[in-house]
C-alpha cells in the first residue's frame, strides 16, 4: 500500500483513540509519521508498531498546549524528514457541562488545546507548505462545532465551533499555494475523551449514551481521514461529518 508513499505526516493526540488510529492508517500507505503526544510510553510502542511493519515514525514527546512545543513538533518533523506534507490535529479534550456547574479551569484548557494549540500547529506546518507549494491540513472538530448538547457542551462547543470557523479562513487562504484543510466532525467515537469528563454526573451520562449509541470507533475516524489525504490533488474534500447510525443530535 503506497498512496503516501514520500510524504510525511504529523499526527498529535498520537498516544491513543483517533490519533493513534490515523497514524497506524496512513504508515500503511507508506507514509512517514511524526508521532506527537505527552505519553513517551505509549508513543513509543506505536512507533515500534509501525517499524515492524515496515514504516518510518519518529516519537516527538511533547505538551502542545505549550505553544512554543507545538511549534517545535513540526519544525523537528522537517529536521527529521525533509518535509510537512501532511498535518493531523487530533489532540484535545473535551469537558463537558452544563455553564452554571462548568469549570472555568476546564474551559480554558480546551481554548488551549482544542484550539489556539491547533491553530498554532497549523500556522507553523504551512510555513512550510507554502514552501513546498503542496499539503493538507486535517482538523478534528465535532458535530458539538455544528450543534449545541444541551446543559453539557457549551464550553466544548466554544472551542470546536472555532475549530471550524479557523479550518474554513485556513482553507481559503492556503488555496494559493494547493494546500488543502479538511474538517472532520465526528459524533459520538469510544475513546479516551468521555472517561475524562471532570464532572461525575456528566461523565457517567455520556458514558451510557456513547454505549447505547454504539459509538464510533477510532479507526471509523481514521478511515475518513485517509480517504480525504489520499484524493487526487485536484479535489479538496472540504468537510466530513460522520455520526453512530444511532445518533440523532
Amino acid at each position: 500500500m503506497t498512496k503516501l508513499l514520500g510524504k510525511t505526516a504529523i499526527v498529535t493526540g498520537a498516544s491513543s483513540g483517533i490519533g493513534e488510529a490515523t497514524a497506524l492508517a496512513l504508515a500503511a500507505e507508506g507514509a512517514k509519521i511524526a508521532l506527537v503526544a505527552r505519553r513517551e510510553e505509549r508513543l513509543q510502542a506505536l512507533s515500534n508498531k509501525i517499524k515492524n511493519r515496515g514504516g518510518q515514525a519518529i516519537s516527538l514527546v511533547a505538551d502542545i498546549a505549550d505553544l512554543n512545543k507545538a511549534q517545535q513538533s513540526v519544525h523537528q518533523t522537517y529536521d527529521a524528514f525533509g518535509s510537512v506534507d501532511i498535518l493531523v490535529n487530533s489532540a484535545g479534550v473535551m469537558f463537558l457541562s452544563s455553564i452554571a456547574e462548568a469549570n472555568i479551569t476546564d474551559w480554558q484548557n480546551m481554548i488551549q488545546l482544542d484550539l489556539l494549540s491547533l491553530m498554532t500547529l497549523s500556522k507553523t506546518a504551512l510555513s512550510y507548505m507554502q514552501q513546498q507549494g503542496s499539503g493538507h491540513i486535517i482538523n478534528i472538530s465535532s458535530v458539538m462545532g455544528r450543534t449545541i448538547w444541551a446543559r453539557r457542551s457549551a464550553g466544548y462547543s466554544a472551542a470546536k465551533w472555532g475549530v471550524g470557523a479557523f479550518s474554513e479562513a485556513l482553507r481559503q487562504e492556503a488555496i494559493a499555494s494547493n494546500v488543502r484543510v479538511t474538517l472532520i466532525e465526528p459524533g459520538a467515537v469510544d475513546t479516551e475523551l468521555s472517561h475524562n469528563i471532570t464532572n461525575p454526573t456528566v461523565k457517567e451520562e455520556v458514558l451510557g449514551y456513547v454505549a447505547n449509541v454504539e459509538a464510533l470507533e477510532s479507526e471509523d475516524i481514521a478511515s475518513a481521514i485517509l480517504y480525504a489525504v489520499t484524493q487526487p490533488n485536484r479535489v479538496n474534500v472540504n468537510e466530513i461529518l460522520l455520526r453512530p447510525l444511532k445518533q440523532e443530535f
